[in-house]
């Protein structure tokens, strides 16, 4: 059966292997980006499955259009994928309002536009889906990704939020937790105006490993996440969460193993104390 996406952050990486996937899969695709002229070679290949539109999900005017022209095209919208993000590098006390505001601007407010503009066309139809790009830096802390890792830590409580809050209307909500893929995101950090050198034990080391990670060879292909996507819209009952990844698998069961690790000793030991 033919879905009806809109996929935002398209102009490489992630969201364009997406695109890519679904049109030549026979999906209808609006596939958007800041720079829609990157998908050009996309959109000549997919004539008539794959459109392009600019988005950039800080303009509510924007992700209004974007919403309407999918409608438009394909009659309706059957899966959303908040895509789009960037990662904010730099220490808590090294990241400034600023730069905090534009960091959650993208990951977290982006996604909450698009999400609130498709909503009363599901409610309509009686169904939906709703993807959130997540990381898993959502539940695992990173040195020097405090503002990433906040606003991956925020979009997955909205999202978690949603599937509560929507089920009964006929839409579903999955969160994707990738781990380490090969694209522009180390590229693409944005660095702090200014630095503190005490940080620098630990912020020299982790924006190095940060930079490097495309020269991982067992780093994840953006086939992969694809993949994996693509499978995951034609289940019946899709997962509220998914790792993507043999590394975001480790990790994430390591992180969920030592935070009920940690819960089981607190709860222990004040039962001991009140005894």
């Amino acid at each position: 059966m033919i879905k009806r996406w809109l996929i935002t952050g398209c102009s490489n990486g992630l969201g364009r292997a997406l695109a890519e996937r679904l049109a030549a899969e026979g999906d209808q695709v609006l596939a958007t980006a800041r720079r829609p002229e990157t998908l050009d070679d996309l959109a000549a290949r997919f004539p008539g499955s794959l459109l392009t539109a600019a988005l950039d999900v800080r303009d509510p005017d924007q992700c209004r259009s974007a919403v309407d022209r999918a409608l438009a095209a394909f009659g309706g919208i059957d899966i959303l994928v908040n895509n789009a993000a960037y990662g904010q590098f730099g220490a808590l006390e090294e990241v400034s309002d600023a730069q905090l505001a534009a960091q959650f601007d993208t990951n977290v407010f982006g996604s909450w536009r698009l999400t609130r503009a498709v909503l009363p066309s599901w409610r309509t139809q009686g169904a939906g889906h709703a993807i959130f790009v997540s990381s898993v830096a959502g539940l695992v802390a990173f040195p020097g990704l405090a503002a990433y890792n906040a606003s991956k830590f925020a979009l997955e409580g909205a999202a978690e939020t949603l599937a509560v809050e929507a089920a009964h209307l006929g839409v579903k909500v999955t969160i994707l937790q990738p781990g380490g893929f090969a694209t522009g995101y180390s590229a693409a950090l944005s660095v702090p105006s200014e630095r503190i050198d005490a940080y620098a034990p630990i912020m020299d080391g982790a924006f190095e490993a940060m930079s490097n990670m495309n020269s991982n060879p067992a780093i994840n292909s953006p086939e992969l996440f694809a993949e994996v996507v693509w499978r995951v819209s034609r289940m019946p009952s899709p997962p509220l969460r998914l790792p993507i990844g043999l590394d975001a698998e480790a990790m994430l069961k390591s992180a969920y193993a030592d935070r009920l690790d940690e819960f089981d000793k607190v709860v222990a030991a004040r039962h001991h104390t009140d005894g």
